[in-house]
């Protein structure tokens, strides 16, 4: 009987495994798919090369016969011209920091408040939705935000201005409620039997298995503190520039390299030299993108099933 059975187990295997067998069509469509995904890699990557190629072309080269993947005639005048100021290494200090803090701050914000709105016992669960949801639709405009940060908050000329009105955003906090509404509730049911509280379920059961999600929107969050300078222009003015972030003062420096490279050389009292505002622009992509660019591949892992995971369920 048990070699009968293990003969009916053998031929069931076998079968399955000559239904699983991929015909002649599947192997060609799989290769179409790999194709086609490696071209479009590849698309994907030659843009990236050209900003590398054309920051380290000369500049004269570069108007002249136009951006290629490989540098014509090598030059590091635009990373000479980024280095040249004093302040990139404060700038950096200022932006990594408020990108670490901020990022932080904000999931913990978000979190909060994404994981009182997915507690189904939560009486003003709904009311609070729609409030958020209500702020992604209407807004009080520049003069009132402008008149709250400056007259009511006293936050201008202060690094407390690059952080705090960037802590939580209405759509980040609604994705993170979505994906919370895709863990199973019994988890937290078993919790509260055993007599752990909303804190500690949040914190010991919801958040480690909500490591894509997290992952998702933290990077949304570090994107946008890292590519802040807006509000530096509206809040901080020239006497503390220490707050400057990375993105304001590349784009002052580029502003006046352009003034420069516009007016005769005796003006700017130069010599017949040719500035590299082309390559400069180029260069101030390198720097400015560089670091962020090297977290897509802890979080590519967790980027793609927080997007997928988190916006199943409404």
């Amino acid at each position: 009987m048990l070699k009968k059975n293990h003969s009916s187990q053998d031929t069931k295997m076998q079968s399955a495994k000559a239904q699983i067998k991929m015909t002649a069509s599947d192997k060609v469509m799989n290769i179409g798919f790999y194709l086609f995904i490696s071209i479009f890699a590849i698309l994907c990557v030659i843009p990236f090369l050209l900003v590398v190629s054309s920051s380290l072309t000369q500049e004269q080269t570069l108007t002249t016969y136009g951006y290629s993947i490989w540098p014509r005639e090598f030059s590091l005048d635009a990373y000479k011209l980024v280095a040249v100021s004093s302040d990139i290494p404060q700038t950096y200090l200022v932006t990594i920091g408020t990108t670490c803090i901020g990022t932080f701050l904000s999931m913990v914000f978000t979190c909060g408040v994404a994981y009182a709105m997915s507690v189904k016992n939560f009486k003003s669960r709904t009311i609070l939705a729609l409030f958020i949801y209500f702020t992604m639709l209407f807004n009080g405009g520049l003069v009132a935000s402008y008149l709250l940060i400056t007259k009511s908050l006293h936050l201008e000329n202060s690094i407390l201005v690059l952080i705090i009105p960037s802590l939580c955003n209405a759509w980040n906090i609604l994705l993170m409620r979505n994906f919370f509404n895709g863990i199973p509730e019994a988890l937290a049911e078993s919790a509260k039997i055993g007599g752990a509280n909303d804190l500690v379920i949040l914190i010991k059961i919801i958040l480690p298995i909500s490591l894509p999600g997290i992952a998702t929107i933290g990077l949304f969050y570090a994107l946008s503190y890292w590519n802040e300078w807006y509000r530096c222009l509206l809040y901080i003015d020239t006497n503390h520039s220490q707050y400057y972030t990375l993105q304001y003062l590349i784009q002052r420096i580029l502003r006046q390299v352009n003034y420069a490279a516009n007016q005769p050389a005796e003006a700017v009292g130069l010599s017949a030299v040719t500035l590299p505002t082309y390559a400069y622009r180029m260069a101030t992509v390198v720097v400015s993108t560089g670091p962020i660019i090297l977290l897509y591949p802890f979080l590519q892992k967790y980027f793609v099933q927080g997007l997928t995971v988190g916006s199943v369920k409404g």
